[in-house]
């Protein structure tokens, strides 16, 4: 392979492209209107404008896109994530058009992507499951009768959701007759965003913790299980935080997750990056939950823990090349090293309920220091437009134990400055400091409970149904002064007192007010 179209934009495309240029490939970007001079396009080595000119609809136009891999002589197509990244129609396109899809086979999109053909796969590898249907229902009547059996709270999910689009949860309090308008819903937001309204039903486990497995594959057999991350830090089952190694998990839970989601991959001949995900209750249940058949925002959490550079083994596997490590000798399974995190920065309002937050970034001053790494694909100057995703990039820290990259996390997290635009930055600053997610218990209570575990309440919906703007840092009365009070802008300025440098932060415009 010697040219990648980079049928993307933003922080991926930054990435894919700098991958590529790694490895020696030439790299192609496109673009809509509002993006023309965006990072990606100074990044890659050449840019060529989609037709079409604001929303999302541009990126995923398909015919253009192939037109402009063709033009300009691009034998391979990378579609990072989101937009057609999963849609098994575009990667047989690329196929018929003569080009290398980087990526899994569009039948093994067809079929993990398909939820319920995903658990039918997932219960014939004996990979573990929570009680569920894994047929269509026929009608809300069936989804009342297993909840009936199994007891509430249980979760329709839509067969062709993603990103809690078709996804309900009927609780105890709710009762058994919330049934019938919960998948009537699921059914109804289903087949408006995805086109389908197929839906199945399961045991919603409680309180669970969203814990994912990042496979490689290539084409010589080896399936490997590259490292466990825990995305449980979401607002509305979007992630905000991950970490890796998943932490305060048991040896069993561990082997569950790992020989799972390596069982689910062989059996559906995956081949190229993918992420099986899973849910795993306070009561220590696993449950398979779906599969991601593309390279997952939070990659570089795990890259710099097993210190796989994910992307570049995406073009590898595309080439029909073994997995680099194994091919050296090394094991299947690279063993983690040491603990980082990864914190979506978000160009949204955290004092008025995440809202996107759309504008031209004036300063975007990141961190330095050991063990930091920011992807990025914005800079000084760039503007946000309101028409795609808010992610600005993310911050990655890396240090040798958990509490040492969480010092170091709260550290880069105040040196960031992000100016022109509001962004999540007060919500991360907040909670690294918040005791549920910095778990700092110690010891063991048994031989299969790991320290700290006891301390951990990071769930799924903690941040919808716990956090408090404010709450670690001397808030929590329930108002949001401090959160609004981080989006002042200030000017920082040095004063000595007595042979000792202080920094004092003015409100900006303040030592030019008459």
């Amino acid at each position: 392979m010697t040219t990648v179209l980079i049928a993307n934009r933003g922080e991926i495309a930054v990435r894919i492209a700098r991958a590529a240029r790694d490895l020696g490939i030439r790299s192609v970007a496109v673009y809509s209107e509002p993006d023309a001079g965006a990072l990606h396009t100074r990044v890659a080595d050449e840019a060529y404008a989609l037709p079409g000119s604001t929303g999302a609809q541009t990126y995923m136009n398909i015919p253009a896109l192939l037109d402009i891999a063709v033009r300009v002589g691009a034998d391979c197509v990378h579609p990072g994530y989101g937009f057609l990244s999963e849609n098994a129609g575009f990667a047989r396109a690329v196929q018929d058009a003569g080009l290398t899809w980087i990526g899994p086979a569009p039948e093994t999109i067809d079929t993990l992507g398909d939820k319920m053909a995903a658990r039918q796969l997932a219960e014939s590898v004996g990979a573990p499951l929570a009680p569920g249907t894994s047929e269509p229902l026929a009608s809300w009547e069936e989804a009342h009768a297993f909840a009936a059996e199994h007891g509430l709270p249980v979760v329709i999910k839509a067969a062709f959701g993603g990103g809690g689009r078709g996804l309900k949860i009927v609780t105890r309090e709710d009762g058994l007759d919330a049934i019938e308008d919960a998948f009537a819903s699921a059914g109804r937001e289903a087949g408006s965003a995805f086109g389908r309204t197929e839906c199945f039903v399961e045991k919603f486990l409680e309180h669970p913790r969203h814990v994912e497995a990042q496979v490689l594959a290539d084409t010589h057999g080896n399936v490997a299980v590259v490292g466990l991350r825990d995305c449980s830090t979401q607002r509305r089952f979007q992630k905000l935080v991950e970490e890796a190694p998943a932490p305060f998990l048991t040896p069993a839970q561990t082997g569950q997750i790992t020989e799972g989601a390596r069982s689910i991959c062989a059996a559906a001949g995956y081949v190229g990056a993918g992420t099986v995900e899973f849910i795993v209750a306070d009561d220590g249940t696993v449950s398979f939950l779906e599969v991601n058949t593309r390279v997952q925002v939070e990659h570089p959490v795990t890259e710099v823990t097993s210190d796989v550079d994910i992307v570049a083994e995406q073009f590898r596997i595309a080439a029909g090349e073994e997995l680099s490590w194994v091919a050296a000798g090394a094991p299947l399974d690279p063993v983690a090293s040491g603990h980082a995190f990864e914190f979506r920065i978000n160009a949204e309002d955290v004092a008025n309920g995440f809202v996107p937050c759309p504008g031209t970034v004036t300063e975007f001053r990141v961190p330095t220091g050991p063990g930091i790494r920011v992807d990025a694909g914005v800079v000084s100057g760039s503007t946000v437009p309101g028409f795609y995703d808010s992610m600005l990039g993310k911050l990655i820290v890396w240090g040798p134990t958990r509490e040492v990259a969480l010092s170091r996390a709260r550290a880069a997290l105040d040196e960031f400055v992000i100016s022109g635009v509001r962004t999540v930055l007060p919500f991360h600053r907040d909670h690294v400091r918040n005791p549920a997610f910095v778990a700092a218990g110690e010891g063991l209570d048994s031989a299969d409970r790991p320290a700290g575990a006891e301390d951990f309440g990071i769930y799924t919906d903690w941040v919808d149904s716990h956090y408090v703007p404010g709450a670690s840092t001397g808030g929590g009365d329930g108002d949001t002064g401090d959160i609004e009070d981080a989006y002042l802008e200030r000017t920082e300025i040095s004063v000595e007192i007595d042979g000792r440098l202080h920094r004092i932060g003015l409100p900006t415009g303040v030592l030019g007010a008459a």
